[in-house]
């Protein structure tokens, strides 16, 4: 018996899940920041965009990776100045890499939180000195459905504490209107769980421009 794809008239009801009839976003060349708490989605969504093919492993900047890659999976920072100097060499090493594919006429995706006003602009000033755009994608899942996704997650390295503090900055300082104001060329919401959408269907909601040789 042939399988039938999930956005089929054939299914649920007879008719497509509307979502499945809308035309993708395109997202231009340029920078790509990723807005929202922990636990809310962003490493699943660009896991997604790379399997299906959408952007190369390569494209993508984390700074979780880049933790790991520098200090291993579970190095704790002695105190509080440690990790103050470990982070520094964290977002100095993400900004490095982000320039370099800037600098080649590359599109970059920045994997980190971002909910604050300060990280937001040490990142669009990056894509300022190369003349590109500033593509915001956020994250905002219900308070409810963002605790559950932590606590499916296992994470040790933060409390719920600490991802209900991250979520009320995220309401208070990354409004859509607020990231526009501060340089973002556009701001489009990632949907989730609150909307019954898998990552590999939200990432099949974007589509991403070539990028242009370099120089030109």
């Amino acid at each position: 018996m042939a399988l039938v794809p999930e956005n089929s008239p054939d299914r649920a009801g007879g008719h497509p899940r509307p979502h499945d009839l809308t035309p993708p976003i395109r997202i231009p060349v340029g920078l790509v920041v990723l807005v929202g708490p922990p636990a809310s989605g962003k490493t699943s969504f660009v896991r997604a965009l790379v399997e299906r093919r959408q952007i190369g492993a390569e494209a993508v900047v984390s700074s979780d990776e880049i933790r790991t890659e520098l200090f291993g999976a579970s190095a704790e920072p002695a105190d509080s100045d440690a990790a103050d100097a470990a982070d520094a060499r964290i977002f100095e090493e993400r900004d490095r890499r982000i320039v370099a594919r800037l600098a080649d006429g590359l599109s970059v995706i920045a994997e980190s939180t971002n909910v604050t006003p300060r990280a937001r602009e040490r990142l669009i000033g990056l894509a300022r000195r190369f003349g590109v755009p500033v593509t915001v994608l956020r994250f905002a899942p219900d308070f409810a459905d963002l605790l559950q996704q932590y606590t499916e997650r296992g994470r040790t390295d933060l409390t719920a504490a600490d991802i209900r503090a991250y979520a009320a900055v995220m309401s208070r300082d990354a409004g859509a209107d607020r990231l526009r104001d501060e340089g973002a060329a556009a701001v489009h919401d990632v949907p989730g769980r609150r909307q019954s959408v898998t990552p590999a269907e939200a990432a099949a909601r974007f589509t991403f421009a070539p990028c242009r040789p370099a120089g030109r």
